[in-house]
């Protein structure tokens, strides 16, 4: 099933909450990110149930590289979230495994 994955990837960056354990905010980025924060891939081609069962094996396969990462709400949604320092193996293994990212390009 994640061959037929299509994910989005979020363009701004996440924090783990120091308030509320477990939920995330928006990182506003000066001067670039830092390590700490977390890229959000939210998926696109499937929803409900089947969208969190897809999740989770597209979580088991970034454990198999030790890429750690975690299913939080993200915009009123499922997203599976990484630390950006692993942004680049996750991308790499996740295409290696079929599933489509999405990037949002802006245009100057």
């Amino acid at each position: 099933m994640l061959q037929l994955s299509v994910v989005h990837r979020l363009p701004q960056h996440y924090r783990w909450s120091v308030d509320h354990v477990g939920e995330i905010e928006r990182q506003e980025t000066v001067n670039g990110g830092h390590d700490e924060d977390l890229v959000a891939l939210r998926l696109l081609s499937h929803d409900g149930h089947l969208a969190l069962e897809i999740l989770l094996q597209l979580q088991e396969t970034l454990t198999q590289i030790q890429v750690d990462s975690k299913i939080a709400q993200c915009e009123g949604q499922p997203c599976l979230l990484i630390p950006r320092v692993d942004e680049s193996a996750a991308s790499c293994c996740l295409k290696n495994q079929g599933v489509a990212i999405a990037e949002t390009f802006e245009g100057k």
